[in-house]
Order: C-alpha cells, then sequence, then structure tokens
C-alpha cells in the first residue's frame, strides 16, 4: 500500500478549512494548487470542492437546437463531464500520490453524489488506495474527531438515488425547456424553462392566484361597544372593548352580520343603550406548551417571519454550519438524538453577554426535558446550536439575527410551560324587541415559560378587567364596522414550502431552490410570489395538453422511487427508464398541439412586458432588451416606430400593478437585490429629466482649458443622475451621484479642482446626511478603496462583500473573469445565486 499523504477531501472550500484547522489543531497551511485552496498539516492534505465538480449532461451534438429534436432527447446518451476543471485537475494531482482517501462531503443524498463523483475522480487515477467516508451533522471539534475515529464507507445506494433525480431533471428539464422555448420562439439568455419540481409548484402559485381572482366578496357587518367598570375604592374606571355576537341556525356564536337592516337595528339599540348587564364571567387556565425542535421548513417559516428569503435563510444557516456553530441545516427530524445532553449545551451559553442570563434561567429548571415534533429521522438531528460559540463581531448583522433565532429556538424546546389565565365576559344590552349579547376575552401571561426565552412567539396580552355577574357596566362608545369577505392570500415561501411538502414536491434540500429558480426565470414576483403572465401561460398550456407537466404525482412519485434506490430496492436505470417512458407519453400531447402551445406562449410574454401604449402611434410599448444586456422600452412597431424609453442601468425591469394617472403607462421596479427600487412611471420620469436644467457647478478637468467645458449636475432620463461634461458628447467626462436623496451645493470648495462639495440629504429624518464633498476626490477615494481591497468585484452593484468572497472561492478573482463566466457554471458554485443574477452583473460589469 502507498505510503503518501492522506487526502481528505470536503464539500466546499469553506468546510475544507474548517476540518483542517480542528484536525491539525490550528496548525494547518494553505497551498495553491491550479488556484485552488489546500490545507496541509504532518501527513495530510484537505481539499474542498465547490459543490458538485463533475455534472452530467447530453454529448455535445445535441446541443444545437435547430438540429435536434426536443423529442430525441428522451433517449438521448448521457454523458459525464467536469465542470469545475482547475478543481478536478487538482484533485486528481493530489490523490495521484495519496496513501489514504477520506471523503466528508456532507451528509445527505446530494452530498453522498458528491462523494461518489470525488470518488470516481480518484479511482481514475489511484485504483487501489483505500477510501473511506466519515459522517458529521455540526462542524464542530467533538462530532469531526468522533467522524474521523470511527470512518464508514460511501453508501453507492443513496448516491445512485441523487444521481437518478440528476439525470431525470436533466432529460425532463432539457426536452421540456427547448420544446416550449422554441413554440414560442423565445431563445437565448430568455429562454422559457420547465422543471420536474418547478411545474408543481408553479401550478400551487398559479391555482392560488385563481382562486384569488375568482372571489366574489361579500358584504357584512360587525359591531363593538366600549364597556366601562365603575371606579371604586380599591380601583380606578376601568374600560374594555367588547363585540356583539348572536346565535346562528346551527347554535353556534357568529359575529358577522349579513344583512345590512339587521346590523343597522341592532346598531340602533346599542348606540341608544347606556348601560349593559353582566350575565356571565367564565375564567380558565391554559397551558401553552413550547415548539418542537426545529427542521428545515420550520426554520424557514420562522426565518421569514424576520424578513428572510427562503433562499436567503438558508444560505446563511449553511454558512454557520461550516463555521461550525450550528448544526447541518438540512433536516426532517424534529426530535433530538439521545446524545444530546441540553445541560451541557446550555452551560457553554452560560455567562455569555446575549444568552447567559436566560440560559442561567433554564439550568435552574429542576428538570430539562425537551420536546419532541412528529418527525423522527436517523440522519441529522434537528437544527439546533452546537457548542462552539461565536462572538457578536464574527458574524454579520444578518447571520447573528439568524443565529440569535436557532439558539433562542434551542432555549424554547427546554424550557418551560407558559400557563395564561382567560376570562371571558358576556353581557347584554335591554332593547326593544330582543337583548343584544357582547363578549370580550381577556388574556393574561401568568407564568411566561418559553416565551420569556423565545421573543418570537405571540405573548401579548388583551385586558379585561375583574367583573361579575349581575354588575352594571357604561356603555361609553359604540361602532358599526361595513367589512368584505377576503380572498385567500397568497401564499409567502415559507408557507408555500410547507404546502410542498405535505404533498411531496421536492425535498427538503431542494424547495428552496426552486423557488429561487421560479423568481430567477421571470415565472413569479414580488414577495409574497405572485405569477407573471408567463407562468400562466406555462401552466395554461401544460394543464390543457400534458398535464403530467405539473402534476405533483409524478414528482411525489420519483420521491417515493429514489428512496426505494436508498433501500436497495430499485435501481437507477428501473427509475430512469420508466421516467423516460411517462415523458414520451407528456411529449405526445404537446406535439399534437404544437401551434396551439406557441401562440398561447407568445401572446402572454408579449403580456407580461407591456408598458402602455405608444404616445406616437397607438402601438403597445414593451421591455426589451439591447444587444449590451441592458434594458429600455421601446414600441412594439418597430422599426416604423421608433419611440423609445430609457431604463436605469442598474436591475432587472419588473412590471408592477399600479399605472400611472397621466399617461396609463405601468410603473416600473428595478430588481437589483438588496439595491431594488421603484422607479415609477417611465414617461414621467423621461419628461422630469427634460425639464430640469442642468446644474453647473464648476470647470470639466478633461477639456475646460482647451474648449471652456464646464461640470454640471446632471438627471437623466432614465432616472440615473451624475456629474458630467456639458459638451457632452463631445467629451464623455462624468462622475456618478447617487440615486436616492436630495443633492445639495455646499458653500465649501474642493481647493484641488475648483469645485464646490455636494451634501445628499434624505427625506428619512433618522437617516443622517451623507457629506459627499468633492465629486472628483469622492470617486477618487472609492477607486483606491477598491484597489486596497484587492477586489473590484464589489464596484459592480449588487456584488457585496460576501458574496465577492463566495465568487472568489469559486475562481472568479476580478471582474474580467467574471465577464469571462459562464453564468450557470457560477451559479452552480455559489449559493443564493442564479444565472441571470450572473448575466445582471456581467452586464452591469460591461
Amino acid at each position: 500500500m502507498s505510503q503518501g499523504p492522506e487526502l481528505i477531501i470536503t464539500e466546499k472550500d469553506n468546510a475544507a478549512r474548517r476540518i483542517a484547522d480542528i484536525l491539525s489543531g490550528g496548525s494547518a497551511e494553505a497551498d495553491r494548487k491550479n488556484g485552488v485552496n489546500v490545507y496541509k498539516w504532518g501527513g495530510k492534505r484537505c481539499i474542498g470542492l465547490s459543490g458538485h465538480v463533475v455534472g452530467v449532461d447530453f454529448p455535445p451534438e445535441y446541443n444545437d437546437w435547430r438540429d435536434v429534436e426536443p423529442v430525441e432527447l428522451i433517449d438521448a446518451p448521457i454523458d459525464k463531464h467536469p465542470t469545475q476543471e482547475n478543481i478536478v485537475s487538482a484533485l486528481r494531482l493530489l490523490a495521484r500520490r495519496a496513501g489514504r482517501v477520506v471523503i466528508a462531503t456532507d451528509y445527505d443524498r446530494e452530498g453522498e453524489l458528491i462523494g461518489k463523483e470525488a470518488y470516481e475522480l480518484v479511482r481514475e487515477v489511484n485504483e487501489d488506495v483505500p477510501v473511506d467516508r466519515v459522517r458529521f451533522s455540526s462542524i464542530t471539534e467533538n462530532e469531526v474527531t468522533e467522524a474521523f475515529a470511527n470512518p464508514d464507507e460511501l453508501d453507492f445506494n443513496l448516491a445512485a438515488a441523487g444521481e437518478t433525480r440528476q439525470i431525470i431533471d436533466l432529460v425532463w428539464g432539457a426536452a421540456l425547456t427547448r420544446y416550449l422555448s422554441l413554440s414560442a420562439r423565445q431563445l437565448g439568455d430568455d429562454f422559457i424553462s420547465v422543471g420536474r419540481v418547478q411545474g408543481p409548484t408553479l401550478k400551487l402559485i398559479v391555482d392560488r392566484e385563481r382562486e384569488i381572482e375568482a372571489f366574489d366578496p361579500e358584504d357584512y357587518w360587525e359591531l363593538f361597544a366600549d364597556l366601562e367598570k365603575a371606579a371604586s375604592e380599591d380601583a380606578d374606571a376601568a374600560s374594555f372593548e367588547a363585540q356583539y355576537f348572536y346565535l346562528d341556525e346551527d347554535g353556534n356564536e357568529a359575529e358577522r352580520v349579513w344583512d345590512e337592516d339587521d346590523a343597522e337595528r341592532a346598531y340602533e339599540t346599542l348606540e341608544s343603550s347606556s348601560t349593559a348587564d353582566v350575565e356571565s364571567v367564565r375564567r380558565r387556565t391554559r397551558t401553552d406548551d413550547p415548539p418542537a425542535p426545529f427542521n428545515t421548513t420550520q426554520f424557514i417559516r420562522a426565518a421569514g417571519s424576520l424578513g428572510y428569503s427562503a433562499q436567503r435563510a438558508m444560505s446563511i444557516a449553511e454558512d454557520l454550519y461550516t463555521a461550525g456553530y450550528v448544526t447541518y441545516p438540512r433536516t426532517d427530524n424534529t426530535v433530538y438524538p439521545d446524545d444530546l445532553e441540553p445541560r451541557d449545551l446550555l452551560d457553554a451559553f452560560s455567562g455569555t453577554r446575549t444568552f447567559g442570563d436566560d440560559a442561567d434561567s433554564l439550568l435552574d429548571q429542576e428538570d430539562i426535558e425537551p420536546t419532541a415534533g412528529d418527525e423522527e429521522t436517523t440522519d441529522h438531528p434537528p437544527i439546533h446550536p452546537t457548542g462552539e460559540l461565536p462572538s457578536h463581531s464574527d458574524l454579520s448583522e444578518d447571520e447573528w439575527e439568524v443565529y440569535e433565532l436557532v439558539v433562542r429556538r434551542f432555549f424554547a424546546t427546554v424550557a418551560e410551560s407558559a400557563t395564561w389565565e382567560h376570562l371571558r365576559v358576556v353581557a347584554s344590552v335591554a332593547g326593544d324587541d330582543e337583548d343584544l349579547s357582547l363578549k370580550a376575552n381577556g388574556k393574561r401571561l401568568v407564568e411566561p415559560g418559553y416565551h420569556a426565552v423565545y421573543p418570537y412567539s405571540n405573548a401579548s396580552e388583551s385586558f379585561v378587567p375583574d367583573v361579575t355577574e349581575g354588575e352594571e357596566l357604561a356603555v361609553t362608545d359604540t361602532s358599526l364596522d361595513a367589512k368584505q369577505t377576503q380572498p385567500p392570500r397568497r401564499y409567502g415561501q415559507s408557507r408555500l414550502i410547507e404546502t410542498m411538502e405535505s404533498m411531496g414536491i421536492g425535498t427538503k434540500a431542494t424547495r428552496h431552490d426552486v423557488i429561487q429558480k421560479l423568481y430567477d426565470r421571470g415565472y413569479i414576483e414580488s414577495d409574497p410570489p405572485r405569477p407573471t403572465r408567463l407562468a400562466r401561460a406555462v401552466v395554461e398550456a401544460s394543464e390543457e395538453f400534458a398535464e403530467r407537466i405539473v402534476s405533483e404525482e409524478m414528482t411525489a412519485q420519483l420521491e417515493q422511487d429514489m428512496q426505494a434506490i436508498t433501500r436497495g430496492d430499485a435501481t437507477l436505470e428501473e427509475v430512469t427508464d420508466e421516467s423516460r417512458e411517462i415523458l414520451e407519453e407528456v411529449f405526445e400531447g404537446l406535439m399534437e398541439s404544437g401551434e396551439d402551445v406557441g401562440e398561447h406562449l407568445q401572446k402572454s410574454l408579449k403580456a407580461d412586458k407591456t408598458v402602455g401604449e405608444c404616445p406616437e402611434c397607438g402601438g403597445d410599448l414593451v421591455i426589451r432588451k439591447s444587444r449590451r444586456g441592458s434594458y429600455f422600452i421601446g414600441c412594439d412597431a418597430y422599426p416604423d416606430c421608433t419611440y423609445t424609453l430609457p431604463l436605469p442601468s442598474t436591475g432587472k425591469p419588473l412590471l408592477l400593478e399600479e399605472t400611472c394617472e397621466e399617461h396609463g403607462l405601468a410603473h416600473v421596479k428595478m430588481l437589483a437585490g438588496r439595491k431594488t427600487f421603484v422607479h415609477g412611471c417611465p414617461l414621467c420620469k423621461a419628461e422630469e429629466a427634460d425639464e430640469q436644467e442642468d446644474l453647473v457647478i464648476g470647470p470639466c478637468p478633461d477639456c475646460h482649458e482647451e474648449h471652456g467645458g464646464e461640470l454640471a449636475i446632471k438627471r437623466l432620463r432614465s432616472g440615473s443622475r451624475l456629474v458630467g461634461c456639458t459638451r457632452y458628447p463631445d467629451c464623455e467626462y462624468s462622475l456618478p451621484l447617487p440615486r436616492r436623496g436630495d443633492i445639495e451645493v455646499t458653500e465649501e470648495t474642493c481647493e484641488e479642482h475648483d469645485l464646490p462639495e455636494l451634501r445628499i440629504v434624505y427625506d428619512d429624518e433618522d437617516r443622517e446626511p451623507w457629506d459627499l464633498g468633492c465629486p472628483i476626490c469622492n470617486y477618487r477615494e472609492y477607486q483606491a478603496e477598491q484597489s486596497e481591497s484587492g477586489s473590484d468585484l464589489e464596484s459592480v452593484s449588487g456584488i457585496g462583500e460576501k458574496t465577492a468572497e463566495k465568487l472568489k472561492d469559486a475562481g472568479v478573482e476580478n471582474v474580467e473573469s467574471l465577464k469571462e463566466a459562464e453564468p450557470d457554471a457560477v451559479a452552480d458554485q455559489v449559493d443564493g445565486v442564479g444565472p441571470d443574477t450572473v448575466r445582471e452583473w456581467q452586464a452591469k460589469a460591461d
């Protein structure tokens, strides 16, 4: 057996760095091979992949959309090929000399497949080297050390289940995407994407929108009265609100009055009354049990209540996991394992600034019995903090907020139940024909229990004073509220994921990615998600001509088949062959109605981009994309009509439901990550710029001496602002200005450039003004900061510090390499980033 160094392979670079640090006791040093980090110490080497570094695809001859019919892809051969050549080369180089290989990828179906891919790459260059597999649920010193001390073998059945999904998703996605895109004549970057899980998920969203639109509201009325308990020697007067109710035909209490005349008569009685008599007083105590531990779905739901999208929440959780602060975030489990010692974990938080007092209060409990949910699995524990604690400065604000959520959820699961005291008071008001009944429900938190350590739960109280039966109360105010029944609400992202889970659509590891892909492909917009016309068209065409595309039955069945593969009860070949047969049946329906499908999709695509009527010719104004990748608005009658309106260079345009009262054009929102903003009516913006005169502030440094050019503050028709030369286009000198805030020209002058210093003042009073200073000096300082940081990636709008770091880990070192990168490849390597986002960055970089 070879005596070469031991090679450890992890799923990502940050996991490799963390594991190397643990196993080496902090002595590991980083080296670079083929642009990839390799951590070495003693006789060991550790390399991190970038997720899947080997992909499945059709042979190159199947890539020509014009020559290869979509249906031919169903039975086309499938190849495996490296998607990250530099990482694969580095891995092969290390594996060739390795004496032992340890695969330490994530412990789930996808991680096992990535491990198998690494195994095959190793075997290509080193047939005899021993290969072990280690598994852990948190990257902490104890778990990692324990896992490496007790290695196991690769689970080839589990990996085969993951590979089955990969192949079926490729075949279904490629064949259907190509067919629908060709039918709609929608090629290039804006092709119509359809997937095995995307289809049923999209139908859920479209069906809900149909329910909302079909909803016929009904009028109803509710009556309220303010009641007051008279003051006494022991207490002041106390007021509370009570609601009118009656018994319906089934003898149930009802508050909504469906007849306006009945509501008016009841209100007249209530309004004319000055007193109400207490008929009954009922008190009861209720126990409020703590929540179950976090699984993936419930974590996403809780993070959603804090404003995090499903994709963003999982991205942060994965970063916290690889840093060793929380357990693996992809889990169905809601039962803590027997070897978890709650007291030991609470001890780790005792004495800390943020969590110490709460941890100590929990440790004071006589018994600590964690709650348990309905799902118990053996792969990963529920999401909970590890014993390794970060300081606040170790994390970004978002990371800290999500980390605190996970910590406090664990605290809640080991806390005591809360106790509520409920008080129900029923009073009557005398009427001419019959008495009216009023009710009030109060609740008071007697024992806070888990609410004391988990502020995300509802612990609001409602006050009703202590009254006695027969007591007379004063009626001090009354109201009659006219209301309408409301349609069902759109699915929020977390609720959508819960629904997908209940229907067997997707997995805990993929559901949030599926939703993000629907956003990236332009199928849904806003939050909660609202389907675009394109989404409706795809669903409608699928329902009419190939219902299985949007049926959850197929995707749910595949999940069962993959579990059978994991158990060894089915094979990859059996499941993929059956899936191909189903897809052939789908195509039979599509091919019979090809023209109808294409016409329907084309019409909807245009409607999704139509801003309104062209003011010059009466045609349709639509959103278009230039050859450089920027967006603008142009007349659909081009070249007969050349009317255009500019759009901001930042972001991707989204049409809103709101329209301009003056011009009848849809308002536009520019999607640009955290810098997303509402542009408004594009014609209003253009007219405002046309009416505003340029404000000259000083000499142009490029052409003033020779041609007398001046610098002026300009508002462009696209809504952007800049400092530019008055001789444009003869002189193109310009400097960017912030989009938001009012620009003030101060009396201070820059001695070097003879320009006044500028200040940005915001409408928000809580936001301090920004002293921008001399625009030339300011821009020079910005460029210097970018140069010092060693990264110009952050100069691209939408790329922050953490995203720049992730891009570098994926081999995208600077703007030039970003421009040359393949969007799909970057998206595969960088969590939370879709190919459309990469294309937007590339357009901005140009």
